[in-house]
């Protein structure tokens, strides 16, 4: 860690509550601004102040006042380019900070959504509904529990590096099966208001003699301890659980909650906006 000395506005005032007479104040405001690389040479340098000897009896509250972390004062000289550049290092750590801890914006590439979700849309995520994550760690602090019905956020088990967004259908320790396109619970048949079924993908597929299980049939199976069942609203185009298993609970990061911008992606930057979309809530 770069560990700079610069007397400041503020570092000046500091020192005048613990005792520095306006006679050492007025000969610091010399070298005020001034970043000194190390104690040793903010040290030399005050030593040829004309109250040197007052200033020096007082040592420690000087370089405590002074000192500083990262500065950028050593690195770029041209006080506009560093403002620019403090204000966009600001920008950049409240992003991730808003992004890691409240809303995270997500862009939905395919349809396995569909219709709740579009190809498309542009939503944002609240990162904190499950819990508020402790930096560095796995740790997450004043955690809840998903919901059957969230729409979730989470990395896709098989490939970490990519995000998913599903809606968790099936809880921990239930029995999930489906027949016929529809998913029984612990034997009882589940209402879902949100599942679509593309008519001509069920006909196309029979057509082509494609078999529909798991689309249509799959288990009964037991969800283990700590897992979900995820599916896509798009029953017949979607990549969850149905295929590549469960969903570890602790690895949900967000929930789906607005739409915030949408376009279709097949049309033109001069058409294909949907504004109706815009700032609808997931349901």
């Amino acid at each position: 860690m770069i560990v700079t000395y610069k007397l400041s506005e503020k570092s000046l005032n500091k020192l005048q509550k613990k005792g520095f007479s306006e006679a050492a104040l007025n000969d610091l405001t010399e070298i005020e601004n001034i970043v000194f690389s190390s104690q040793e040479s903010l040290l030399s340098r005050v030593s040829k102040l004309t109250h040197a000897k007052e200033i020096m009896e007082k040592e420690d509250d000087l370089l405590k006042a002074a000192k500083g972390f990262m500065r950028l004062d050593l690195l770029i000289p041209n006080r506009t380019i560093r403002e620019w550049t403090e204000a966009l290092i600001f920008a950049v750590v409240v992003a991730t900070i808003v992004r890691t801890y409240f809303f995270a914006p997500f862009q939905i590439p395919s349809g396995s959504m569909l219709p709740t979700i579009q190809i498309g849309d542009h939503i944002f995520a609240s990162m904190y509904t499950y819990g508020s994550p402790i930096p560095l760690t796995d740790i997450k602090l004043f955690k809840k529990p998903v919901k059957r019905g969230d729409i979730v956020i989470f990395p896709y088990p098989q490939d970490p590096s990519i995000d998913y967004i599903k809606r968790a259908v099936g809880m921990p320790g239930e029995t999930l099966e489906i027949r016929n396109d529809k998913v029984f619970i612990n034997g009882e048949l589940l209402e879902e208001p949100y599942a679509y079924f593309e008519p001509k993908e069920r006909k196309s597929r029979q057509a082509q003699g494609i078999a529909l299980a798991p689309t249509s049939r799959y288990g009964p199976v037991r969800i283990p301890k700590g897992k979900l069942f995820t599916m896509g609203d798009n029953r017949y185009n979607s990549a969850d659980s149905r295929f590549w298993g469960f969903v570890d609970m602790d690895t949900i990061t967000g929930k789906g909650q607005i739409i915030y911008w949408s376009h279709n992606p097949n049309k033109s930057i001069f058409s294909g906006y949907r504004f109706e979309r815009i700032f609808d809530f997931l349901k």
